[in-house]
């Protein structure tokens, strides 16, 4: 159900901006959205795990602030990367 390594790299590969890049937001939100659909298809089948559901409400939070720093700065980007994760309509 976790991310491994290589899905993690290849995620990473994925959105990077340049041959280096491992920190930018398009990199970051791609990250977090891996891990809270996997976080949300644990809380289906355990619906009383409140610590870990207090995790995905953090990380949904992060990456709504990422993709709202995006949005203000390079609106361009910001609509590719929601329209390649699938985020809003």
């Amino acid at each position: 159900m976790t991310t491994t390594a290589e899905h993690r790299t290849n995620l990473v590969k994925k959105f990077q901006t340049h041959a280096k890049d491992s920190g930018s937001p398009e990199v970051q939100v791609a990250l977090l959205t891996e891990r809270i659909n996997d976080l949300t298809e644990h809380l289906r089948l355990h619906m009383k795990d409140n610590a870990s559901r207090r995790g995905l409400v953090l990380m949904a939070a992060k990456r709504n602030r990422l993709l709202k720093y995006l949005a203000r700065a390079d609106r361009p980007r910001y609509i590719d990367l929601i329209g390649r994760l699938g985020l809003r309509k």
